[in-house]
């Protein structure tokens, strides 16, 4: 059986390859608390179409690298603001200039 994760792009910069942080929550044996956990995987993304933000699909592959067993299955959901953008830019529209006639 194939193992599949869902998690969010937290680094695109390497050629073909993204980094993905994979959040969940475990529970404590003895005490029975809830606590929340988070792991970093490799995954290769063929077309480098995945950016920082983005929440992917993960499938488990055989070993492509020393660190990558991961491919990108599906882009489920690409975030309204990327990282590199400011929330004023993204809702103002662009700036028109009008002429004045005298």
């Amino acid at each position: 059986m194939v193992k599949t994760l869902i998690g969010i792009v937290s680094s695109d910069k390497a050629e073909k390859t993204i980094i993905v942080n994979v959040h969940t929550r475990k529970t404590h044996p003895l005490y029975k608390k809830q606590y929340p956990m988070s792991k970093r995987y490799m995954a290769h993304d063929e077309k480098n179409e995945a950016q920082i933000g983005d929440k992917v699909s993960i499938t488990e592959c055989r070993p492509l690298s020393a660190r990558k067993r991961y491919r990108l299955a599906t882009i489920i959901e690409r975030p309204l603001i990327r990282a590199d953008q400011t929330v004023a830019a993204v809702t103002t529209e662009p700036m028109v200039e009008k002429k004045v006639e005298k």
